[in-house]
């Protein structure tokens, strides 16, 4: 078993910016890779960016440029810096583990509970 505690979401203005954290615990081992989501009621799930161990990285189309993954292996932690904030990035985010599969692809296999981000004045 593995537990995801995201924090860091709240209400925030466009063009402002919030940075949300991540903490894995329990049973772990060898993450191979992290990465966020999010959900929006109504719309498919997204994947905002997600980083392997070993650095790779993916990002959502919708959010290159404005957001920025990180990741402490040692620590079990993903971070997310987001910028140039926008109404449509209003969502609830998932922190998760998983890997990247041979087509580079990330996949999730934990979940957190999610953080709610909103975008509004």
């Amino acid at each position: 078993q593995v537990q995801l505690v995201e924090s860091g979401g709240g209400l925030v203005q466009p063009g402002g910016s919030l940075k949300l954290s991540c903490v894995a615990s329990g049973n772990i081992r060898n993450i191979n890779a992290m990465g966020w989501y999010r959900r929006t009621p109504g719309k498919q799930r997204e994947l905002v960016a997600a980083k392997s161990s070993g650095g790779r990285t993916n990002y959502g189309d919708s959010v290159k440029g404005r957001f920025t993954i990180s990741r402490d292996n040692a620590r079990n932690t993903v971070d997310l810096q987001m910028n140039s904030l926008k109404p449509e990035d209003t969502a609830v985010y998932y922190c998760s583990t998983g890997y990247f599969d041979y087509r580079g692809n990330y996949s999730p296999d934990y979940w957190g509970q999610g953080t709610q981000v909103t975008v509004s004045s």
